[in-house]
């Protein structure tokens, strides 16, 4: 409803109940204990979301690495299946492989995949349609930034396999 002049009574004549502060409300013994509670399930709870924090570091790290280890599967596929002469060409491969997967923190300025972290190979094979194909498997190891028991491991070992028709 609103209040003028028309109806008889003025803005200045209505009167509002005094403002009531929180500490009017409660006893000072009982906002005390209830700090107390605050801080007890600060201490409960805090180590439990410290732990899903790190978690889903951990769990974002490994889906970078199964995202890289793909494109770099896909892209030396891509040149193996350009021809039957580079079917079998793991060094290229490789060091193609090793182009899409450099960001990644213990591949640097690594130069060989015969071994740890990173092992690349490529054959030619016969495809499932019959034809000839060039299939590249790359194996990567990747760090461990927190192993946390039953959940995480201190290192997880992806393989990826892509088969291609050879396109020339």
């Amino acid at each position: 409803m609103r209040i003028s002049k028309r109806h008889g009574v003025s803005p200045a004549d209505v009167q509002l109940p005094p403002a009531r502060d929180e500490k009017d409300c409660m006893p000072q013994s009982r906002r005390r204990s209830l700090r107390g509670v605050a801080i007890l399930e600060l201490a409960l709870l805090s180590p439990w979301f410290v732990m899903l924090i790190i978690g889903a570091l951990d769990w974002g790290a490994i889906a970078y690495a199964l995202i890289s280890l793909e494109g770099a599967a896909r892209t030396a596929a891509l040149y193996t299946s350009s021809s039957i002469n580079t079917a079998a060409a793991s060094a290229d491969a490789c060091a193609l492989a090793l182009g899409e997967m450099r960001k990644l923190p213990n591949i640097g300025t690594k130069t060989t995949c015969s071994g740890n972290p990173i092992a690349v190979t490529a054959s030619y094979v016969i495809g499932p349609d019959g034809a000839g194909a060039s299939q590249v498997s790359i194996t990567y190891t990747t760090i461990g930034l927190l192993p946390i028991p039953g959940l995480l491991s201190k290192q997880s070992t992806i393989t990826r396999k892509v088969i291609m028709r050879i396109r020339g």
